[in-house]
């Protein structure tokens, strides 16, 4: 199981109003500290914690954060009309498209998903597999 994950930013102000533009809509709660903005959804009852906390913070080494090649963070959503909706206020908030939220004939018929570039530069997709939401028709 993924313990959580962590995005390099050099602007922190451009980041917190790009991933605030849709995280808090999946249940993320934001921290902001000096190392940087932590998101994370409450622990249930039983003291778990899933999906995993999603940091965005400057490289520890103080160098320019930078973009890893074929590295991409995906949040599930529930809803293909939520994905729509977060994608667009993603691209609001300073996000830059990838891919319009949509079907992919390379994935499975209920895959819908759109795909962003953060601020920085880091790939993100928002996706629903959700089994009860149209299909893409073949």
């Amino acid at each position: 199981m993924i313990g959580y994950v962590t995005v390099g930013a050099d602007d922190l102000v451009q980041a917190e109003r790009f991933y605030s533009s849709f995280l808090p809509s999946l249940g993320y709660d934001l921290q902001i500290s000096d190392e940087g903005l932590s998101y994370a959804i409450p622990p249930k009852d039983d003291g778990t914690q899933d999906p995993p906390d999603f940091y965005v913070k400057p490289p520890h080494n103080r160098k320019a954060a930078s973009v890893g090649n074929g590295a991409m963070v995906a949040f599930q959503v529930p809803s293909q009309a939520q994905v729509r909706a977060l994608h667009a206020a993603a691209l609001n908030a300073g996000g830059q498209d990838e891919g319009a939220p949509g079907f992919r004939v390379a994935y499975s018929a209920g895959f819908y998903v759109g795909y962003l570039r953060d601020p920085q530069g880091n790939k993100i997709a928002l996706y629903c597999n959700n089994p009860n939401e149209p299909r893409r028709p073949d």
